[in-house]
């Protein structure tokens, strides 16, 4: 009885770590060539536009087959999408080591964006349907942390193993971590049990019009759009930034600043409290004063100040990233996956655009200019938040302010 009791115990150990690592390898690779922009800028002889490509492919490639993986995990399985998946983002990875030219590493880059919603796009659901109970935020927490800690681990290993080999080797060493990390998903992730298969998917393009004509989900689309457009256009630009006068920050340096990121890990859970006692008309204008002062503090010629800034600026991000999700499971009703998954479609979108956008401002205005573009791009967040609240109110609905009652991340 007491070895029974013990085995299982273990097991559940190993669907957590499962479920963590599934997490780490979905944003592992995803933003591996931020820190490398201003080296791959030497290498191909390229603007900061055409570099900034490698990400903006990636999240356009999400984007994209988002809504596929949905589809396709609906009709054959969760575990049966997710761990292929999983596999599958270490052959781009490996691949794009060997480019012999800019075009290509972004070629490869786009592949292995079509692989990420695989993941991302499914394991929520997966989690949904089999950790019943009071493990269901356990999951969560764990799948959460380690794309956080994923995110982190890419840039971060990027810039350290570049900073002393080369950018080639960085995607190798990253490719054959995602392989190790897939196999401990294949091994330890539990079968579905509880999975039910879908063939109707006229009812799912029934609630995806049906969510084009919520305003709130719309806002609630537009938010995350902006949200990460912000995101990735910070991240990236201010690579060029710190790599030139007066910090002149090398590729391991540029990694270590991602350290930032960990504080995804403390400001999530606190984001869903703050937005459950304040509501989201509240909650986004005090994403509004930590955005605005932490892009003030980059424009010190101070490299702690600037770091401080970016830790703000993303926290802000992390906050307004828990209101959106959160008001999506309060407002989708039956339709929350494919709510769900037109969310992470704007979402990547906004990534995409994120890359390429700021490349004028960089162009015209150097960093003061993307300062300028981000801070509105914040301001364009709140308008959002109070647009969906105001068509909450004349609606006759919840109000966007009221505490949620449904999470979902």
């Amino acid at each position: 009885m007491v070895s029974a009791i013990a085995s299982r115990q273990g097991e559940r150990k190993l669907d957590m770590v499962a479920v963590m690592l599934a997490g780490a390898c979905t944003f592992l690779t995803v933003y591996t060539t931020q820190p490398l922009l201003p080296l791959l800028r030497r290498v191909f002889h390229a603007s900061e536009l055409e570099v900034s490509l490698t990400i903006s492919a990636t999240a356009l490639a999400i984007a994209i087959a988002a809504p596929i993986a949905g589809l396709l995990a609906e009709r054959l399985g969760r575990r049966r999408v997710i761990v292929p998946s999983v596999f599958a983002l270490t052959v781009p990875m490996l691949l794009a080591a060997t480019s012999p030219n800019l075009h290509a590493l972004i070629a490869w880059r786009f592949l292995q964006g079509l692989f990420v919603p695989g993941i991302a796009a499914v394991m929520i659901a997966y989690i949904g349907e089999e950790w019943a109970g009071p493990r269901v935020g356990s999951a969560m927490a764990a799948y959460v942390s380690g794309t956080v800690m994923g995110g982190f681990l890419g840039r971060f290993l990027s810039g350290l193993v570049t900073a002393h080999f080369s950018w080639r080797t960085a995607f190798v060493v990253l490719g054959l971590i995602n392989f190790a990390g897939a196999i401990g998903v294949w091994r330890w992730l539990p079968p579905s049990r509880n999975f039910v298969p879908s063939s109707n998917v006229a009812a799912s393009l029934r609630d995806a019009w049906s969510h084009l004509r919520n305003p709130r989900l719309v806002a609630v689309f537009a938010m995350g759009f902006v949200a990460l457009f912000s995101n990735v256009g910070l991240f990236t630009y201010v690579n060029f930034y710190l790599a030139a006068a007066p910090f002149h920050l090398n590729s391991a340096a540029l990694g270590s600043i991602f350290f930032v990121y960990l504080f995804g890990v403390v400001i999530t859970p606190l984001a869903g409290k703050l937005y459950d006692r304040k509501g989201i008309r509240r909650t986004s204008l005090l994403v509004l004063g930590m955005g605005v002062t932490g892009l003030l503090f980059t424009l010190a010629h101070s490299l702690p100040l600037v770091i401080a800034g970016l830790a703000l600026f993303s926290s802000g991000v992390f906050i307004t990233q828990a209101a959106a999700t959160v008001q999506i499971g309060r407002v989708a009703g039956a339709g929350l996956s494919t709510a769900a998954g037109m969310y992470i479609t704007c979402y990547y979108a906004g990534g995409s655009f994120g890359a390429i956008v700021p490349a004028a401002a960089w162009v015209r205005a150097g960093w003061p200019g993307c300062v300028v573009l981000l801070a509105v791009a914040l301001v364009t967040t709140v308008a959002l938040a109070f647009a969906g609240s105001t068509a909450a109110n004349s609606s006759s609905s919840l109000a966007l302010d009221r505490p949620a009652v449904i999470g979902a991340d």
